[in-house]
């Protein structure tokens, strides 16, 4: 898998192995910080419960003004504290339907059932909830999944040098959109990198947005790549940053944020989850924008599974073309950090 010294796309057996997939959880994404929600909805004194590729997740807004993440499973019999069909909900408490064991938003056990009667002598301190990595960065809510991600200034090291600015607002939720698609999410992740298929595939809806091919700009970070485009609207550019594990960034010079990602969820099918902020101003837009976003990824759904049904046929990929360099950047990260259990033979060759 020697993609970091030689222009190929990752071998299509990556793309079907459930050991990959496996290996793909424990050493690609716990690397990585994963936006899980809008900050704006999530108001102090609320929380609200989630699921992270089968993790359920628990984020908690508290008095001190901190947003934190925890296992939504109490500690005594591992009964969730929250349903995600709830939302956000407000919340003083966090009491275990269970057997009542209480804690506070900050995750510290206040009191439990009866506590004078468990069988050894018991210490509240000894039970606190298993708390995540959790930050608030560029309007969004972040978890990590593992013990040791790299830091987030890092995974976001291109938009912060590019758009700080940007980064630094406060935006607010115009709308979302999610929907399942039938590939492999490395399928759906490589298109939205495929800068070489925009005019083809989408000459009514993407391309008019970011105009002609000759204006294509790509720079790359350690861990981001963007494609940077004219706006014609309005002075500045228009910036699709591609970030791992399997997210994108897009950026309006008019104030306007996206954040698409592709979360696994079998070998042939992802869930796309879409993000759109911007100011408050432009709230009542939000469906109206949001419509002609999810007009141009509809174009794409055909082709990515089209694409997944050659892939499991063992169809071989061509030769990478020029626009589709951060393709190939993205796959080299991911193919760096496997590249130790492949090596050992834990992966396919």
């Amino acid at each position: 898998m020697d993609t970091a010294t030689r222009a190929a796309f990752l071998p299509t057996e990556l793309y079907g192995s459930a050991s990959v997939a496996a290996l793909e959880r424990e050493h690609y994404a716990s690397r990585f910080w994963h936006p899980v929600a809008a900050a704006a909805d999530l108001p102090p004194g609320h929380v609200r419960a989630l699921e992270l590729l089968g993790l359920p997740v628990l984020l908690c807004h508290g008095s001190d003004g901190v947003v934190r993440a925890f296992r939504n499973r109490c500690p005594h019999r591992a009964v969730a504290f929250r349903e995600p069909a709830e939302g956000s909900v407000a919340c003083r408490r966090l009491v275990c339907p269970y057997h009542g064991w209480t804690y506070d938003l900050g995750g510290t056990l206040l009191a439990a059932a009866r506590e004078g009667e468990f069988v050894d002598p018991f210490d509240r301190g000894a039970w606190p909830l298993e708390a995540l990595g959790c930050q608030v960065r560029a309007s969004l809510i972040w978890v990590a999944l593992g013990a040791d991600p790299i830091p987030l200034d890092d995974q976001l090291d291109l938009p912060l040098q590019e758009a700080p600015e940007a980064l630094a607002r406060t935006l607010v939720p115009l709308a979302f959109h999610e929907r399942g698609l039938a590939c492999n999410w490395k399928i759906a992740h490589d298109n939205t990198l495929d800068d070489y298929h925009v005019a083809i595939a989408h000459p009514t809806t993407l391309h008019r947005l970011q105009g002609p091919v000759r204006d294509y700009r790509h720079r790359f970070g350690t861990w981001v790549n963007v494609l940077a485009t004219p706006w014609p609207e309005a002075e500045g550019e228009f910036l699709t940053f591609g970030l791992p594990p399997w997210n994108h960034l897009l950026l309006w010079p008019d104030g306007r944020m996206a954040m698409i990602q592709f979360l696994p969820e079998t070998l042939d099918t992802c869930r796309m989850q879409v993000w759109l902020l911007g100011p408050a101003s432009r709230q009542a837009e939000g469906e109206a924008l949001m419509a002609e976003m999810v007009h141009f990824l509809a174009e794409d759904r055909d082709l990515v599974e089209s694409a997944q049904r050659g892939y499991r046929d063992g169809f071989r990929t061509g030769p990478p073309h020029r626009l589709e360099a951060r393709i190939l950047h993205q796959q080299r990260i991911y193919a760096a950090l496997l590249e130790p259990w492949y090596a050992s033979g834990r992966m396919p060759r």
